[in-house]
């Protein structure tokens, strides 16, 4: 039965590879952090492309409490949460993430990416009414995608248009704007401010998936609505604890009592998957208690932010601006792509190109990420390198 698809899928492969957008992976030979060692290669390489914000992800504090958990809770619950999957700590770390991002009430979910897809056929059904940035992650399309509410959308950050749609959505029950608070190609920010303003004025909810921004922004690392001045107008946070917050997996909605209790009754990601394993939920708390205690990390990361942005203005490619740790360089031309990233791995950087379907097609990048375990000696490195390969 295979034979005929099979042939068909070579020829699919094919014309990615021809493309030059296929997606190959190297596997580290290391724990995650700031130098790694990656599988066939000797020594150790700058990691210029994790989630790692804080330099949590292999932090001694982090590991320990996770092997405590280990040896207390064991490996795993082998349960969804309302069966015998729910331990004492998962209800203390809903509590721990509560208070750290100043929320009403938080549930757990095994990714963001499952707690954006939970959200929507959850709260809105065909009476509401959703708008989306257009920049938005992958999980809330495809979340949204799942809803029976009316979709609308709007151009990344234009306001004017987002009250465009709020006008034509103003029939419904319920409308919900939804945006990432960081968008992860970009590292643009959302207008929060501007998107509550409109929200209020047009009786709207507002969600925002803050994966890329808790731990990173905000005076105390509580994300882009204390960045912005905003946390009690957000009315649904998303996010991740597989990023800044010691990279371990798992997901978050925090917010609204009413909105979170209803997800624990009719959200499907929440109701049919296991909970996140004892050691994640440990050792996630402990990078929260790491981050509530000292902005030193935070502080560190912004700091490294600045220095590496300045550093690759003079590097000869196409860098987006910003203040985010994330820092896009534009190469454009998907067949640039593959040599340059080889080019910068041979000298010893380990960075990632995107491409389509990531990004849109002529949008090829690099994403280079900044943590606060990188050196300055680690960041002019990584801008020598770009600047040696930019004519790749």
């Amino acid at each position: 039965m295979i034979g005929e698809v099979r042939g068909q899928l070579d020829e699919e492969l094919a014309s990615i590879r021809e493309a030059g957008t296929f997606k190959s992976e190297r596997a580290l030979a290391s724990a995650q952090g700031a130098h790694v060692r990656v599988a066939g290669r000797d020594g150790e390489i700058v990691n210029l492309c994790a989630n790692d914000y804080l330099g949590l992800a292999n932090h001694p504090d982090v590991v320990a409490a996770a092997r405590e958990a280990l040896d207390r809770w064991g490996f795993g619950v082998a349960s969804v949460r309302f069966i015998c999957g729910t331990q004492q700590l998962h209800q203390e770390l809903e509590a721990a993430l509560t208070g750290f991002l100043g929320t009403e009430e938080t549930i757990l979910y095994p990714s963001c990416f499952d707690a954006n897809g939970g959200l929507f056929e959850t709260l809105l059904g065909e009476e509401d009414a959703v708008i989306s940035d257009a920049l938005n992650h992958a999980s809330i399309i495809d979340g949204i995608r799942l809803c029976k509410a009316k979709r609308l959308r709007y151009a990344n950050g234009d306001m004017a248009e987002l009250e465009v749609r709020l006008k034509e959505a103003m029939d419904s029950r319920r409308i919900l704007i939804a945006t990432d608070g960081v968008f992860s190609m970009d590292g643009y920010l959302a207008d929060l401010p501007a998107i509550c303003d409109l929200a209020e004025r047009h009786g709207a909810l507002v969600m925002v998936d803050d994966s890329h921004a808790v731990g990173v922004l905000g005076a105390r690392g509580r994300g882009t609505p204390e960045h912005h001045g905003v946390t009690e107008r957000i009315d649904i946070l998303t996010g991740t604890l597989g990023k800044a917050l010691g990279g371990g997996g798992g997901g978050y909605t925090s917010g609204r009592q009413e909105i979170v209790q209803l997800l624990r009754q009719r959200s499907r990601p929440y109701l049919f998957s296991n909970s996140i394993t004892p050691a994640v939920a440990a050792g996630s708390m402990r990078a929260l208690e790491l981050l509530s205690a000292s902005t030193e990390l935070r502080d560190r990361l912004a700091a490294n932010t600045a220095l590496f942005r300045g550093l690759m203005a003079g590097s000869g490619l196409d860098v987006l601006p910003g203040e985010h740790p994330i820092v896009p360089v534009m190469i454009g031309d998907e067949q640039r792509l593959a040599p340059i990233t080889a080019a910068a791995f041979e000298a010893g950087l380990h960075v990632v190109g995107f491409s389509y379907p990531v990004v849109p097609l002529g949008t090829a990048r690099i994403r280079t990420q900044v943590s606060a375990a990188h050196s300055e000696a680690d960041l002019r490195f990584a801008a020598d390198v770009f600047s040696r390969v930019a004519a790749t």
